[in-house]
């Protein structure tokens, strides 16, 4: 597997690990939660990350088609997101090829949703329920750990 793909493979488990952070824990109230009205709501960006993974994958198979999802209740649209990078990771797995270049996938999709994760733990200290801080760079990320279920964070603090 060449090196950009392999770059793009830990950039979706990072995706996964810091975007499971944001989502993880927050209650059922959050997915609505609003601070100025805005239609924009938790639930809404969450949607939007997964539309854009669907995006990504379709690219990545050269049948560009977007989608703009509906809000899921909130844990089914955090399954929804965890789907949608186990798919695109399989994708680039797979070793098929790629009808647009790797660098196109990560300033679409990927920072796209880095920024929507972030708007996510933004939201949640406003809403009251801030998720801890974290030293990043010394987490436990593997490419092709995509899922939910993500290794216990090694330096947090408030």
């Amino acid at each position: 597997m060449d090196e950009k793909r392999v770059l793009l493979r830990h950039m979706l488990a990072t995706v996964a690990y810091r975007g499971g952070k944001a989502v993880r824990g927050a209650s059922d109230s959050f997915a609505t939660y609003t601070p100025d009205g805005t239609p924009r709501t938790p639930a809404k960006i969450l949607a939007h990350i997964g539309d854009l993974y669907d995006w990504a994958l379709s690219q990545a198979q050269g049948a560009e088609k977007w989608n703009d999802s509906t809000p899921l209740p909130w844990n089914e649209e955090a399954a929804r997101f965890f789907a949608a990078l186990q798919r695109f990771d399989d994708y680039l797995a797979s070793g098929a090829p790629l009808a647009v270049p790797p660098e196109t996938l990560f300033q679409g999709a990927i920072a796209d949703s880095l920024t929507h994760i972030g708007q996510l733990a933004m939201l949640r200290r406003l809403a009251g329920t801030k998720m801890k801080s974290e030293n990043y760079s010394r987490a436990d990320i593997v490419a092709g750990r995509v899922g939910a279920e993500q290794t216990a964070p090694k330096r947090e603090f408030d």
